[in-house]
Parts: structure tokens; sequence; C-alpha cells
């Protein structure tokens, strides 16, 4: 072989891993994000984020994903940094879920979610009332019965701030089982996982986390699931009451979650992650994720987001004046 010879298979081998890694780069509609996580680890938000992170690089839709706990005020301190980072953060979203209209109508930050750019919703995830697998709380009725009894002696613990969600659902099933919701000692921890491992270490008697939190300890004969706030009973956990039919009447419950970007941030860019959302669903890699979490599929992407969240807020404001948390 020529030198001649050598010198053009060499070039033509580069062209070719040149036109390759551009035919890559343009097969996937995002080349990376970078997904914050405004609690710790273990928790529902740090499950979606990586597990949706793990559906869109695996089935070719963004190039790369990175992940960043932020910690903090209730999920204010990342809200704050997402606005502090506004015009040179189109690669980066947060997640976050129902406890956003929550804090903000407790003012536990000044911000809401009218200060960021609404991505999409994009799961749902019903909420359960568990107990540590080893406990002497037999179904729903035994604990319920127990909080009349000595709600002091019943402590049930959440992975978010006292009248924060969780706290909001474990009152809400509590008045709908004929229980003062007022009287429910709420024992609140930073993040689902501190939180589940205070329920594991006996710090707590019952805990009010999500389904797809509890589902996979349930299944590793952990935990116990008492009740699921779901309309029917779901298909992951088909001999699991829902509260409804455990004795807490009416009750229903989906927390949504979902992503915002920085204010400002493109429009181009957000219908960029609105099409890798849309596509992401009819995916086998999401569809693996999904099924594992026992998440509900929604897709609120947009102008649709928003008017999802304003009608939401003023239903919880509501809800909560009730309870009496504002």
């Amino acid at each position: 072989m020529t030198k001649t010879t050598r010198r053009g298979l060499a070039a033509a081998a580069t062209a070719f891993g040149l036109l390759f890694a551009a035919t890559t780069a343009q097969a996937a509609d995002l080349d990376k994000v970078h997904f914050i996580i405004p609690g710790g680890a273990g928790g529902g938000w740090d499950s979606t984020a990586r597990g949706t992170g793990e559906a869109l690089t695996k089935s070719g839709l963004v190039g790369q994903a990175s992940y960043e706990n932020m910690s903090g005020g209730g999920g204010g301190l990342a809200i704050a940094h997402l606005i502090e980072i506004a015009g040179k953060a189109d690669d980066t979203i947060m997640v976050n879920s129902t406890p956003i209209v929550i804090r903000s109508l407790q003012k536990v930050f000044p911000q809401s979610f009218r200060d960021l750019t609404p991505i999409a919703g994009t799961v749902g995830d019903y909420a359960a009332i568990i107990v540590a697998k080893d406990s002497d709380i037999a179904d729903f009725g035994s604990l319920v019965s127990a909080v009349k009894a000595d709600p002091t002696k019943m402590p049930i613990g959440g992975g978010s701030v006292a009248g924060g969600m969780d706290h909001v659902v474990a009152a809400m099933v509590m008045k709908g089982a004929g229980a003062s919701p007022t009287s429910v000692k709420y024992v609140p921890y930073d993040a689902g996982g501190k939180a589940m491992a205070g329920l594991l270490s006996g710090e707590i008697k019952a805990l009010s986390t999500g389904f797809g939190e509890a589902i996979e300890l349930a299944k590793q004969d952990q935990v116990r699931i008492l009740c699921v706030t779901a309309a029917g009973r779901v298909n992951a956990a088909k001999d699991v009451p829902t509260c409804d039919e455990a004795g807490a009447t009416g009750i229903e419950f989906i927390n949504w979650r979902g992503f915002f970007g920085a204010p400002g941030m493109s429009a181009d860019k957000q219908q960029a992650y609105i099409a890798a959302f849309a596509k992401m669903y009819e995916t086998p890699e999401w569809e693996e994720v999904r099924a594992r979490n026992g998440w509900v599929n929604i897709f609120n992407p947009g102008e649709d987001f928003s008017a999802f969240l304003e009608k939401q807020e003023k239903e919880i404001a509501d809800l909560m004046k009730e309870l009496g948390f504002l």
C-alpha cells in the first residue's frame, strides 16, 4: 500500500467518523440535559428526574443527562438558583410537583410556578399510607383507631415540611375516615428517603408518601401499604385497597410531577423539551421506568400545564383553608 493510498484511507476514515458523529448528534432531540432536583436522594423528585433522564438517554432522545440534588428551603433553594442562572440555563430543567403549589401558598418561599418557564407535567403518582412490615398496625382501620385513641402515640411522617403535601394527604385521609385532621402528629423529613428511613427505624409509626416510592420496598417485603389514594386498585399492587375502600370515604389524590425551565427560556428550547417528552412516552425505555415506579402517564405541555397549575392552586388553597393550614 502506497503512502498516498494510506493517506487517502485515513482521510476517508476521518470523514466517516465526523459524519457518524454528526448523524449520532442529530439522532438526539437534545444534546444534553442537566436536571436540578430540589430534594435529597431517594425521594420522588429524585426518582422522577433520574428515571426520566434514563429513559431519554437510553432511547436516544437526549445525548447525555446529568443530575444535581439541591435541598433546602422546602425546594425554594433550587427555584431561586434556577431563576438566578436564567439566561445561561437552556440546558437545565428542574423537576417539581404539587409541593411547588402548596409551599408557595404557605409562603415557604416567595416564588411560584409563575416565575418559571413551564415545560410539561409528565407523570402522576398516587399517595399511599404505609407502615413497616413488622408493625402491629394491621390495616388502615387499625391506624385510624389508634390515631383517634391517642394521636400523640401514633406519629405519621412524610418527606415534606409541616403543612406540606405529605401532611395534607395524611390529614385528608384521616378526615375522610372520621378522625380529626388537625390532631395528626406529623413528623417532617427532608425528602422521602429520610422519611422512609425514619419509618424503618421506628421513629414514626406510619408514613404518608408517594405510591411509587413505596411499591419497590413493598415488593422487597420491607413495608406494607395500607391504602392508596387512587380511584380504583392499581395494577402494580392489586391486593392493596384504595383509601376510599379502606374507610377514607371519597378520598382520591394524585400528585403530578413535571419540569420547569428558567424564566426567559427560549421558545425553541421549550418546544424541544416538549417534543422530546412527547416522543418519550412511545419508547420501551420509558415504559420500563414507568412500570417500575408505578407512575401514571400524564402530559400537560406548555400552556396546558400553566392552566392546570392555576386550577390546582385554587383547589388546594380551598382544601388547606378547610384543614386549617392556611
